[in-house]
Formats: C-alpha cells, sequence, structure tokens
C-alpha cells in the first residue's frame, strides 16, 4: 500500500544538490508532508544556494539546518519537535548553528517555537521564502527572525527550483498555492493561505527546461488544481508556438493541460491533486485527447455519507462523486483513481461509515491513503465540533478501510496481468537490484529484468505477467 505522507514516525526527507563553486556555507534542508513541501524545499534550496550555502546529508556539518514542515497531522508535528530538541542539543557544540522551520508548522505556531520553547531562530511561513536572505541576516546578528505573512499573489513563478533528491527523470511543477476549501477538518487554508495560480507561460517554461534537462515525466503540483484559474495575456517571446495563447483571457485547468500536452507532446505529464467539487469533465476529455497526459485521478472522497461530507464541508455529495467517477471512465475507459478517506470523523456513526465502504466497493480505487481523524488546533471541527469517537472504534474502523483498500488494490492489479503496457523507467527496483522499476499511465508500479541497452528514463513496453497487492511483475518486449 501506498504512503502519501513521510513516514511520521520517522525521520523526513534530506535533501543534497551538486556544490555550486564559490559557496561556503552548508545547509542541511530536511521535508515533512505533502508533495507541496517537497516541491516549496526545492524552491528554498534555490534562493539559498544563490546566497551562498550548498546542501549537505550531514546535519553535524551544517551551518544552517531548515525543516521544512507539516501541520496536517499531528504525528508529524511530534516528529518534527523531536528533531528540533536533537538541533538544539548540537547548537551546544556548534553555538553558530542556525535552526529554523518552514511551511505550514512554522505558520501555526509562529512564536511559541521562538519564544516559549525556543527551539529554533528562524521561523518562515510558506509565502515568506524570498524573505531568507534578509531574515538570515537578523539571526547572524543574534536577533530571532519571524515572518509567516500570507500573501494573495506569492507563486514563485519566477525563481527556477533547483531539483532536490530526485531521480532526474519526474519532476514536481507548482501550479497553484493556497487553498479556499474550508474543509471544516484541515489547516491549509489557514497555514497555507488563499488560493492563487501562476502564469501559464511561466508553467510552460519551466516545464521546457526539465524537458531540455533530460526530465521525461512532469506532475503538476497544487493543493487543488482543478480551480486552477489564471486571467490575462502575455508576451509573444514567451513561446516559440504558441502565439494562440496571446488571445486567451482565462486559462481555466483543462485549457493549461492541453497546452502543456501539446508544447511537449513527448513528456509524460500528471497532477495532484484533484477536488471532486472543481474536476471539469473538460479534463478528462483533455485525457483521452493526449497520450502524453496519464490515465490516473487522485481523488480525494474523504467519506462515503453525505452527513459527514455535510459536516467536513465537503463541495460534493455522495452521488456526484459517484456521477462524476461514472463519467470519467465513460470518456477514459482506463482510467485509474486513487482516494483520500477519513474515519472517524466527528459524529461519525456505523452506517456513515458503511456507507464509506460501499462507495469503496463502487468506485474500486487502484490504492488510497486512509487515516483516522485527530484534530487539528484552529480548524473549524476543533473549534465547533466534538471529536467524540473512541480511538478503539477509530482503529477498528480504519482496519476495515485499509482491509477493503487492499483487497481492491489486489483486483486493480490482477486487471493489468495479460497486458501490454507503457512503462517510464525511474529506478532500479527495491527488491532486486538486477530489474528496473517504473509507473504505467495508471501509476502502477511495475518491475522487470533489467537489459542491457536500457537506461534510466527509457520509456519501454512491458507485458504484466503477474501481479502482487501493489506491483506489476513483467518482462519488457
Amino acid at each position: 500500500m501506498q504512503e502519501k505522507y513521510i513516514d511520521e514516525t520517522k525521520q523526513g526527507e534530506a535533501y543534497a544538490i551538486a556544490d555550486k563553486i564559490g559557496n561556503t556555507k552548508k545547509l542541511f534542508l530536511e521535508s515533512y508532508g505533502c508533495q507541496m513541501n517537497m516541491s516549496d524545499s526545492e524552491i528554498v534550496a534555490s534562493i539559498l544556494n544563490d546566497q551562498g550555502y550548498n546542501t549537505t546529508l550531514k546535519e553535524e556539518e551544517a551551518d544552517l539546518i531548515l525543516l521544512n514542515t507539516c501541520s496536517v497531522r499531528e504525528k508529524a508535528e511530534q516528529t518534527v519537535r523531536m528533531r528540533l530538541s536533537k538541533f538544539k542539543s548540537l547548537k551546544r557544540t556548534k553555538p553558530n548553528l542556525i535552526v529554523g522551520v518552514l511551511g505550514c508548522m512554522a505558520e501555526r505556531l509562529k512564536h511559541k517555537l521562538l519564544e516559549e520553547e525556543q527551539l529554533v531562530d528562524l521561523v518562515v511561513g510558506p509565502d515568506a521564502y524570498r524573505d531568507l536572505p534578509n531574515l538570515l541576516k537578523e539571526t547572524e546578528g543574534g536577533k530571532d527572525a519571524i515572518n509567516v505573512i500570507l500573501s494573495k499573489d506569492e507563486t514563485y513563478a519566477d525563481i527556477s527550483p533547483v531539483r532536490l533528491g530526485g531521480n532526474g527523470v519526474t519532476a514536481f511543477v507548482t501550479i497553484t498555492r493556497g487553498c479556499d476549501n474550508m474543509c471544516t477538518f484541515c489547516i491549509v487554508p489557514f497555514t497555507r493561505g488563499r488560493e492563487r495560480s501562476r502564469d501559464p507561460h511561466s508553467i510552460i517554461r519551466e516545464c521546457k527546461e526539465l524537458w531540455d534537462n533530460g526530465y521525461k515525466e512532469i506532475t503538476l503540483l497544487g493543493q487543488n488544481v482543478d480551480s486552477y484559474l489564471w486571467y490575462g495575456g502575455g508576451a509573444k517571446k514567451d513561446f516559440d508556438k504558441a502565439s494562440e495563447m496571446q488571445q486567451l483571457t482565462a486559462v481555466h485547468f483543462a485549457e493549461l493541460l492541453d497546452m502543456v500536452a501539446t508544447e511537449l507532446p513527448e513528456i509524460r505529464i500528471r497532477f495532484a491533486t484533484s477536488n471532486p467539487q472543481d474536476m471539469s469533465l473538460d479534463v478528462f476529455r483533455m485525457m483521452a485527447k493526449h497520450h502524453n497526459i496519464c490515465k490516473y485521478v487522485h481523488l480525494p472522497v474523504q467519506s462515503g455519507s453525505d452527513n459527514m461530507l455535510k459536516a467536513m464541508n465537503r463541495q460534493h455529495t455522495r452521488q456526484e462523486y459517484l456521477d462524476l467517477i461514472r463519467e470519467a471512465k465513460l470518456i477514459v475507459p482506463e482510467i485509474a483513481f486513487s482516494q483520500d478517506i477519513m474515519v472517524g470523523f466527528c459524529n461519525e456513526t456505523e452506517e456513515d461509515h458503511q456507507d464509506t465502504i460501499s462507495l469503496m466497493k463502487e468506485v474500486e480505487y487502484d490504492y488510497g491513503y486512509m487515516f483516522a481523524y485527530s484534530e487539528r488546533p484552529g480548524t473549524p471541527a476543533h473549534k465547533k465540533m466534538p471529536d467524540n469517537i473512541p480511538d478503539d472504534v477509530k482503529s477498528r474502523r480504519l482496519q476495515e478501510v485499509v482491509d477493503l483498500q487492499g483487497e481492491l488494490s489486489t483486483l486493480r492489479m490482477k486487471s493489468y496481468v495479460g497486458k501490454v503496457h507503457e512503462v517510464l523507467i525511474d529506478g532500479i527496483s527495491r527488491k532486486n537490484v538486477n530489474q528496473w522499476k517504473g509507473r504505467n499511465s495508471q501509476n502502477a508500479v511495475v518491475v522487470f529484468d533489467i537489459k542491457e541497452g536500457t537506461k534510466l528514463g527509457d520509456t519501454v513496453q512491458v507485458f504484466v505477467n503477474s501481479s502482487t497487492r501493489g506491483t506489476l511483475i513483467g518482462e519488457m518486449l
């Protein structure tokens, strides 16, 4: 079963890139949480690379330690606090070491981390990364520094992210920031601010740069990509073959997909994350139109119960969600879906839980991200709703959902057996160094024996002859 978030009981993901000649300082950068945090870390690394910092994977070497944090789950915050306590001890042996917190946890806790707990020197919210050079000067002068001001227009569109810790084949391209969907359980609108979309010219320019640098797949990224909406024209010099774009006054997500797929017909395109209330059938039509748009959508549902959806302030009903899935499968018959499901939300009954079980069976997800509800301070649910489902009930319901998804995943993987799949090689199999691994259009992992002449980044045809719950096993043709 795949996991949406880095294991919250373990250390986050640390990054390092090639040294920039002339840089003398060392940055240890560790990220927690969602793909947006990973993308933001690449922006931060780019900004600091120009300020004299090269990255290191050894925290004891660092002059600056930054943790890009997540507030979506309580365990993620607990893990970060443990890491900060360790770094506080490290500062005793390196008094000039600067420790900072970035991202959602920085925005949520602000002064508490600086003043009450004295765990950090620097607190920077997700819209204030441009201010890092100024904030670092303050800390070097012996002052604590903070900037958690949220922006209505910051998209970092002009910053070329430094690609960190990747495989050189796949990359994220952020197209929106923030979120306007006020789901009652979610802290994101309060930590990342209002939703804003990035100029499509800059998006395509970044995608072209990635292609020119050897990348073969991009994931268009945002809290809610389907609500992407950009107004305006642009200078013709921005494109070689996009004069038709100058006539557009508004670009929706489906149109952006069309543009990227047309401009870069050989690059694979994925996107995440979608919201059912904003998902347009035009998006599925674009998936059907373009071979290079992968036939996979992550479409969070959270619950199969209308009572729970209303309590969560999800702007879709159970039937609307199922209708969307049905229409999508008619437009793109080979499409695959994954889910987010939350169990044990406030006042959830056994009937509500069974509604979720039945919806899962009807949709037949390839895989999912499942979790039990935990209160996040500052959210509407925390302020107004009782967290009244006992932990043992949450655990039991979660296990039932996980077990069912395991059965569905097994069935879905079996449906791919006996067919030829186009697979982008993105690494070596973790279990067998003599096998490549990659993903098919439906985002299923495929492993197969390495053949002479193949290399990382190749797109190959693989006949799948067997499967496990989460992996397809095949032979390259």
